[in-house]
């Protein structure tokens, strides 16, 4: 970001009234300062928002961030719902990725995530092991795709058998889905996701003011 000075002289007010808006993007997670180097814009970590929803954690009570293993990849035709979230044609290839998210080798979330393939073909020929625990990161440093923001919607369903034996669970368990639309900086869908995990370890939590 530009100094505080430039600021300033640029909107034409205080340089107290500066500090006090950029504390406020400090405080928002926006920006974050660097000693001795200025103050710089964060990236977004969508990565990690699910964990604001599930709540994950050791036997001995310690809270955990769940690791990731692909347990599929494949291009396939597009259905006409997934066409329409990434704005495709219907029939247009997408690059599926089954991901299963573990916690001391036990799965929590089993996750359907689809990508137009013309965008992130890439992926298809990375070797698993280099997909790591977070997939937006990957999604820039191989194939220069930025999110910038997601929508998401919360729904609870009966789990399938197919689901069920990814997550150790009974069928028709109760799980809760987190549908998930990842966009790029002009508002291009990127990335569209299902993730679902026991309702059981489902938590909502919301500050009103």
């Amino acid at each position: 970001m530009p100094s505080e000075t430039e600021l300033k002289n640029t909107y034409q007010v205080a340089v107290g009234t500066v500090r006090k808006a950029i504390e406020a993007l400090i405080a928002e997670g926006l920006v974050e300062r660097s000693h001795g180097k200025g103050t710089f814009v964060r990236k977004p970590r969508f990565d990690n928002s699910l964990f604001r929803f599930f709540r994950f954690e050791s036997a001995d009570g310690q809270r955990r961030v769940p690791t990731s293993h692909i347990v599929q990849r494949r291009k396939i035709a597009s259905s006409a719902y997934i066409a329409a979230a990434l704005r495709l044609k219907t029939g247009a290839p997408v690059i599926e990725l089954l991901r299963l998210r573990l916690v001391d080798e036990q799965p929590v979330l089993a996750e359907n995530i689809y990508l137009c393939a013309q965008r992130f073909q890439v992926l298809l020929d990375l070797a698993v092991e280099d997909f790591g625990d977070l997939l937006y990161p990957l999604y820039e440093e191989k194939c220069g795709q930025i999110i910038a923001s997601a929508q998401e919607v919360l729904t609870v369903e009966s789990v399938t058998e197919a689901q069920a034996k990814l997550l150790g669970l009974s069928v028709n368990t109760p799980v809760v889905v987190i549908e998930r639309l990842a966009l790029g900086s002009d508002g291009t869908p990127l990335e569209w996701r299902q993730s679902r995990g026991a309702a059981s370890k489902f938590r909502y939590s919301a500050e009103i003011r």
